[in-house]
């Protein structure tokens, strides 16, 4: 899983972000090993994969499934499972999830406190999908790291926020309103995939990592 933690540099891709436009999504995409996006679940089913937001290698049950272990402030890829009620466990901490069908979820340990996030599925094979997954208590918003685009607009307090774009290299900055909270890495989206800047932490120290399938062998 490529993920960037942030606390960079101003990036100058001004040109980059001038070519984002919103898009209406296309057919459904058909995955390969090589695709961006993750791969196509058998008709039905559920995906759920982990994001392990804290600073110990973290893996998962759901179920009598396993999630693979990850290493700190990285995700797996997606497991299928069917449609259901699930136990779910991270190290000690246990929760009841339920999955439906044809939906795709991320499980997300910060320091032992599990949650189950929704990552509703994207199609198009035009466009790319940046998403906001806010998990603070703090309104936050993605724009221009000179403040002046607003790309997401603001994301209340564990909510979700996105936009189709085009995929180019972008370079984004986390805004609390007016106040820049952090730059971000300069990140390249490719045509179909689905993009997660995840904000986890306090309020006074909050950790914003992008999230992205791995790429395959």
């Amino acid at each position: 899983m490529e993920m960037h933690m942030t606390r960079l540099h101003k990036p100058h891709w001004i040109a980059g972000i001038c070519a984002l436009l919103l898009g209406l999504p296309s057919l459904p995409a058909q995955a390969d090993d090589d695709s961006p996006y993750p791969p196509v679940a058998p008709r039905g089913s559920a995906q759920i994969r982990l994001y392990n937001a804290s600073g110990q290698e973290t893996g998962a049950t759901v179920g009598s499934v396993s999630l693979s272990e990850v290493a700190p402030f990285a995700s797996g890829d997606y497991e299928h499972l069917q449609p259901g009620r699930y136990g779910v466990r991270v190290g000690s901490q246990t929760l009841p999830v339920v999955l439906e069908a044809d939906r795709q979820y991320t499980l997300v340990n910060q320091s032992g406190t599990a949650q189950l996030v929704e990552e509703p599925p994207f199609r198009s094979r035009q466009k790319a999908l940046l998403r906001l997954q806010n998990l603070s208590d703090r309104p936050l918003a993605l724009k221009t790291a000179d403040g002046r685009t607003e790309v997401v607009s603001s994301v209340a307090p564990h909510g979700r926020g996105e936009r189709e774009i085009n995929p180019v290299k972008v370079g984004l900055a986390l805004f609390d309103g007016e106040r820049k909270v952090a730059d971000l890495k300069p990140v390249v989206l490719d045509r179909g995939e689905t993009l997660c800047l995840y904000v986890t932490g306090s309020p006074s120290s909050l950790t914003p990592v992008w999230v992205r399938r791995p790429a395959r062998e």
